[in-house]
């Protein structure tokens, strides 16, 4: 599957010339555009699997408009600049950019930075999910907790048998061991 990549340039000049390297190397530019404002609306309405953005651009600069497409978590930012301070380096990366090109760019330096930018968004879309799973469960945990100590004081059951109690309960109900401890902990049910 083709990669798809928006280019945010205003020198036109550039992004004609970012565009054709892109093409040669087997990405598909799905959109191109001047400014970060519209930069951003292409993004929101292309879902590329990459955007470019320069840093110097009129209306909204790219790191503004990167700081926008990172929080959507849409896709990843490359930026591409002519300044190669450390200053702006940071500002890139603050602004969520995962990949960064000093003007001009070298064909040799722009595939491994854009696929560079796609694995670590994937990665951290990974990691994301896992931290989200992680919540849940602990959420859950803290739920069959609760119950299980609505059981010790209510009950006088020991913390092995209130566990093995909510945990039959659900096998039984077919139901998942939160849902029952919710139910311990409203007063639906009264072992």
């Amino acid at each position: 599957m083709t990669t798809r990549v928006v280019i945010a340039e205003d020198e036109a000049i550039i992004r004609l010339d970012l565009r054709e390297t892109l093409e040669e190397e087997g990405y598909e530019v799905v959109g191109d555009c001047g400014r970060g404002d519209e930069a951003v609306a292409l993004v929101k309405k292309m879902i590329p699997d990459v955007v470019i953005l320069d840093i110097k651009m009129p209306v909204m600069t790219g790191l503004e408009a990167a700081k926008l497409i990172t929080e959507t978590k849409i896709c990843p930012v490359v930026m591409l600049t002519a300044f190669s301070q450390r200053e702006i380096i940071e500002q890139a990366r603050d602004a969520g950019a995962l990949a960064y090109l000093v003007k001009p760019f070298q064909k040799s330096d722009l595939v491994p930075a854009i696929e560079l930018a796609i694995a670590r968004f994937a990665e951290m879309q990974s990691l994301s999910g896992e931290v989200a799973a992680l919540g849940a469960q602990l959420e859950i945990r803290k739920l069959v907790d609760r119950a299980k100590g609505i059981l010790l004081d209510k009950y006088a059951m020991n913390e092995n048998d209130a566990f093995t109690y909510i945990q039959k309960l659900a096998m039984t109900e077919r139901v998942k061991m939160g849902e029952i401890a919710q139910r311990i902990i409203s007063g639906e049910i009264h072992p």
